[in-house]
């Protein structure tokens, strides 16, 4: 049997809850709707999918059934990531529902244009703003590059579960214990192994 979702997310704002909560009553009101199951959470929106239980709210979601939320920015964190989960409902068969925007969202042949247009649009709205993250990004690098800052990670810096064990090794290694053996004690593979040794254990020689 087919339920309706209501679906309420606020920062810290109580007026902004109630203000949700009686914009989803009053809609299903007249449209004769009844809330079967709520979803309402106090966090914001910075925080994981997790945290914002969309993956709960997928989990209960089946095919025919109707999520309503307030607004779509309810949904997510950005215009891509509404769109992703618009798209994830629509695929599952499940009606999505957004008071403010008025739109009807489904997998139907029946779905109205405006709900097309806006989808559309919020596609829109994702690609550019996935566009002028890549292009802040282009920009500081250059700025970084250009003050004579060194970008990446230098060569041979970063933690290696072998850290520390250069002693240990050594002694293996001398008394004939092949690489394949030794990477199998310490528990890494043998590739980790080996780049250890060809770059921190040079360079530990290399210091002396």
């Amino acid at each position: 049997m087919s339920k309706t979702i209501a679906y309420v997310r606020v920062s810290t704002d109580e007026q902004d809850y109630r203000n949700q909560k009686y914009e989803i009553l009053a809609h299903c009101d007249k449209q004769r709707w009844q809330v079967d199951t709520w979803l309402e959470l106090e966090i914001s929106s910075r925080c994981s999918a997790k945290e914002r239980r969309i993956d709960e709210l997928l989990s209960v979601s089946k095919h025919g059934d109707r999520l309503i939320v307030s607004e779509l920015s309810r949904l997510g964190r950005s215009a891509g990531e509404v769109i992703q989960l618009v798209n994830e409902l629509t695929a599952r068969g499940v009606e999505l529902v957004t008071v403010k925007q008025g739109l009807q969202i489904n997998s139907n042949n029946g779905q109205d244009i405006s709900s097309k247009v806006m989808v559309t649009i919020f596609s829109l709205l994702a690609e550019l703003e996935r566009d002028l993250i890549s292009e802040r990004t282009k920009v500081a690098l250059a700025r970084a590059k250009a003050g004579g800052k060194k970008l990446g990670r230098p060569k041979g810096v970063g933690k290696s579960k072998l850290d520390g064990k250069e002693t240990e090794i050594r002694n293996l290694m001398d008394k004939g214990v092949t690489r394949a053996n030794i990477a199998r004690i310490l528990g890494v593979s043998w590739g980790t192994l080996n780049n250890f040794m060809g770059r921190k254990m040079r360079a530990g020689r290399e210091g002396r």
